[in-house]
């Protein structure tokens, strides 16, 4: 595909699923990209952290890849970055504090030299070939949270990223509805926008209202209180250090995360008036009702510092019977578990939850129903495009956009190429798509050779069956087995000895058979003893080796 005289949109990523946002627009036969994020993984890929977009599309085309414009600095929009921009030879775009988590990024990867990363003033301008892109700033839970109204000569796309609508914003100042309307006036051919909360019949809310909660919460408390919640959001920081003053504790972050968003922000001129941080090691002499610690892990991250407090493993950080923990934070869906495991170790030792479902302590960075109305109200554009959600979202949020007058809706999957202009809008081709893992520093296919064995292993365990044999093919010695993760507990040694058995017959009646058949063979006889002993058909790996003299 090369897009002719006409206006494409293309997801990668991010149509069908909250996370991994990849968006392309095409025109006059180039190419721009807005957002490269990633996910994390499943239990459904053992091992795995990262889950990042496979961009054989484009990398296929991207001589004709003009840029890649950053809407805001969400790991789900940027997170892929210093994995996978350095198979594009093209430079990044992106505001001043985005740009600063992008390039703290490129650092770590070693890779600063190598991309050209532009930082662009805020409401500042990008042009690339045929795409003007401005940037409208809307409120959202980072700072620097915005639209992208793209300019073409086939109309005007207003691609929202992640927003909400906020009077009363902590951080940054989002364009007002008199701005958002003369946008809209200016005449809109289609709105590509965010779906992850159009189930929530009311608005969002403020994050003024998360102090009060806060405060309410905290107030009082005789033990020490720990607060977790996303480290990405920089406005929530801003609320906990005023939380921090307005009941007179001092403050302690604890995880990475927190630290280089804070170091981001007021490199750029965000939290300056943050309260004097104290260290790990200060925070434990600190009176227990004068401490409050900001903690990364609100979705029970294994390697997270609220998952090792929980666990009593972190090297400094101690929670006891009468102290508080504070999710400020959502739920996200996947993540029950791992969640809930925590809260039962920390309920475990005697420690109180509170969370959004018991006090105020926390609003969506999302639009609810009720904002999605108003800004197509705005906006009124003649396409709606819903992207950022899983299908069930995407097909309510095209509902929703047709009952407030939008004349056209379509609802993409990852590789839809949508037309949207010359014409009615309508899907005119499915590209290729996927999902590639971090295993390691290796970068794989998910649904490749490697993956496809842990994940049989995960299920069915491995068996390693090692034969050596003379000049004649008998075997010199029994047969060697081991076994790993295939379940016969107190039994084992008996089962090792059938399979050595099996192993042994194999051998026996396949004598002078070439070494792929005998190792087939044993193969085939000792899989089948599993299967006979557990019901389980574990992975088996023969190596035969033949001694001559």
């Amino acid at each position: 595909m090369k897009p002719g005289k006409e206006l494409i949109f293309l997801p990668l990523g991010g149509s069908g699923e909250i996370g991994m946002n990849v968006n392309l627009y095409g025109c006059n036969g180039k190419w721009i990209m807005v957002d490269l994020g990633m996910t994390f993984a499943d239990p459904n890929l053992p091992g795995i952290e990262l889950v990042l977009p496979d961009l054989s599309f484009i990398e296929d085309r991207q001589k004709d890849l003009l840029g890649i414009v950053l809407t805001h600095g969400h790991e789900d929009h940027i997170g892929a970055i210093p994995y996978l921009v350095g198979d594009f030879d093209v430079p990044l775009f992106a505001t001043p504090f985005t740009a600063g988590l992008i390039r703290k990024k490129l650092i770590e990867e070693g890779i600063e030299r190598d991309v050209e990363l532009n930082v662009v003033p805020l409401e500042g301008e990008v042009n690339l070939g045929p795409f003007k892109c401005r940037y409208v700033p809307l409120a959202h839970s980072i700072p620097e949270g915005n639209a992208l109204l793209i300019e073409t000569p086939y109309g005007k796309i207003f691609h929202t990223g992640d927003w909400k609508l906020d009077e009363a914003p902590v951080l940054g100042v989002p364009s007002t509805a008199e701005e958002l309307t003369a946008l809209g006036d200016e005449g809109i051919l289609a709105l590509v926008g965010d779906s992850t909360n159009v189930f929530n019949p009311e608005a969002s809310g403020s994050e003024t209202g998360v102090r009060e909660g806060l405060d309410k919460v905290i107030a009082g408390h005789k033990g020490r209180v720990l607060v977790t919640t996303f480290a990405s959001n920089a406005a929530r920081l801003h609320t906990l250090g005023e939380v921090a003053k307005d009941t007179g504790r001092q403050i302690c972050v604890v995880g990475r995360s927190l630290d280089r968003i804070l170091e981001v922000s007021k490199s750029v001129g965000y939290l300056t008036d943050f309260p004097r941080t104290i260290s790990q090691e200060e925070a434990m002499k600190v009176p227990r009702d004068k401490l409050l610690i900001v903690s990364t892990g609100a979705q029970g991250e294994a390697r997270a510092a609220l998952s090792r407090i929980a666990d009593g493993d972190h090297p400094y950080i101690k929670l006891e019977r009468g102290d508080l923990v504070v999710y400020s934070s959502k739920q996200i869906p996947g993540n029950e578990i791992s969640i809930g495991r925590v809260q039962n170790a920390l309920a475990a030792k005697g420690i109180e939850i509170i969370t959004d479902r018991q006090a105020h302590v926390h609003v969506s960075g999302h639009p609810g129903i009720p904002e999605l109305e108003a800004m197509y109200g705005w906006i009124r554009p003649q396409i709606s495009i819903p992207v950022h959600g899983e299908r069930r979202h995407m097909e309510e949020h095209a509902r929703l956009a047709r009952r407030v007058g939008v004349p056209e809706a379509v609802v993409p999957v990852n590789g839809s190429a949508i037309r949207l202009a010359p014409g009615k809008p309508q899907i005119i081709s499915h590209e290729p798509v996927g999902r590639l893992v971090l295993d390691g520093d290796v970068i794989l296919p998910a649904d490749g050779a490697t993956m496809l064995a842990r994940r049989r292993m995960m299920h069915n365990g491995l068996i390693a069956v090692f034969v050596v044999l003379d000049g004649k093919g008998r075997l010199l010695a029994p047969p060697q087995v081991q076994s790993h993760g295939v379940p016969v507990e107190d039994d084992r040694d008996e089962f090792l000895d059938d399979c050595v058995s099996a192993a042994s017959e194999a051998v026996a009646k396949t004598r002078g058979k070439t070494e792929e058949a005998l190792a087939e063979a044993i193969r085939v006889a000792v899989r089948r003893t599993a299967r006979e002993w557990t019901g389980k058909k574990p992975i088996t790996e023969v190596t035969v080796t033949r001694v001559k003299g």
